[in-house]
């Protein structure tokens, strides 16, 4: 039974109320949090196999993508962040959208904040002050084994005493985590591509070609002139997209130099329309993580992936409101998951969570993350 009710709630959006009705109609007395118990606890095993499966995902994607959405969790807003590729989705929900939470999620689980090569670069790369990275790099101590540990570290070298911009502590905690990540071979060269938003810009960015677009669509021209400059516009960069997307199937370095002297004529031109011409010179500002692709053809030119997986939370938020506990969250988050995880691999959803529940006469279904390991992505 408890089979049926996980899928019906996490594929199925039926409610936990509805659920309870629809037992009480076949003669079984329960109550509506005795069935959320059902869906919420137990689920040791299933939690293990998402971490594992996020895990084996950012070790070995050469890309991800990656979006966030609103959630409500104990009566209080937050966000809910996936990251996936065409193999794998992982969704985690947390109080804030920063870039601290998100590298947090990046480290799949692993705890520690770690000094290392990788955490001094991004530390410099982030403009932290010279001395302060010097005095991090200085001290023997490079691992510390929980946020606790990490900000008695800080503390203790009086970054938290600082008053300058940026935020020392906040830097240095940023390049800890990323350092943890590389330590745990994670992201290796990965290309994360998102919508722009200023926490996913981290290891090796590209930007969605249909959100840039869509700023260029959004404005609201005055004039006759002003509406003719924004569909020309919209028309050299939807024409150049479409060339980009016929070089990934055959990549060839001439015509990459030749697509990116059309990038450069398309966004530095002038037409006129003030708003339009500041919007297109700092879309050119952003050339290297828009011409991404024609480093890494395999990458996808837009996190389509990433706005198709995360809907799921969106029905799932109008349909059931917001979690209360913290097992309601991790329930909602790993059963959405790993769903999605299945279907990318070909897997019944069904099917692997009778496995995993030990129902009687279940088919075997392989461990997830073995699965995601084997896959090969597919350029999008």
């Amino acid at each position: 039974m408890l089979q049926t009710l996980l899928v019906a709630h996490a594929q199925g959006q039926v409610t936990a109320e509805r659920l309870a009705a629809l037992l009480a109609g076949i003669g079984v007395e329960i109550s509506k949090r005795q069935v959320v118990r059902l869906l919420t606890s137990r689920l040791d095993d299933l939690i293990a196999e998402d971490q594992e499966v996020l895990r084996a995902g950012l070790a070995t994607a050469r890309w991800v993508t990656v979006d966030d959405t609103a959630a409500r969790h104990a009566r209080r807003d937050g966000v809910t962040t996936q990251i996936g590729d065409d193999r794998f989705t992982a969704f985690r929900t947390g109080a804030s959208k920063s870039r601290q939470a998100f590298l947090s999620i990046l480290r799949a689980g692993h705890g520690e904040y770690i000094v290392n090569t990788a955490a001094l670069d991004y530390m410099r790369s982030r403009a932290l002050a010279g001395p302060v990275v010097e005095r991090l790099a200085a001290h023997p101590a490079k691992v510390f084994a929980d946020e606790a540990a990490w900000t008695a570290h800080l503390a203790a070298l009086g970054l938290d005493r600082l008053t300058v911009t940026p935020d020392p502590v906040r830097i240095a905690t940023e390049g800890a985590l990323w350092g943890a990540i590389q330590a745990h071979r994670l992201l290796p060269g990965t290309v994360i591509v998102s919508d722009d938003a200023g926490q996913f810009r981290v290891g090796t960015h590209a930007l969605c070609w249909v959100h840039a677009e869509r700023l260029v669509h959004e404005l609201v021209p005055a004039t006759a002139e002003q509406r003719r400059a924004v569909e020309v516009t919209r028309a050299l960069v939807w024409w150049l997209y479409a060339d980009l997307k016929a070089w990934k199937r055959d990549p060839c370095p001439r015509r990459a130099a030749a697509l990116r002297a059309r990038f450069d004529r398309i966004f530095t031109r002038r037409t006129g329309y003030v708003v339009l011409d500041r919007l297109l010179a700092r879309l050119h500002r952003r050339k290297a993580e828009l011409l991404r692709v024609l480093e890494r053809p395999e990458i996808p030119l837009h996190t389509n992936g990433s706005e198709n997986d995360i809907r799921a939370c969106v029905t799932k938020r109008k349909v059931s409101g917001g979690t209360v506990s913290e097992a309601g969250r991790t329930a909602r988050d790993v059963l959405l998951g790993l769903m999605k995880t299945c279907r990318k691999l070909g897997v019944s959803f069904y099917r692997y969570l009778g496995d995993r529940l030990r129902a009687p006469d279940a088919e075997p279904v392989p461990p997830l993350p073995n699965l995601v390991r084997k896959a090969v992505t597919v350029p999008v």
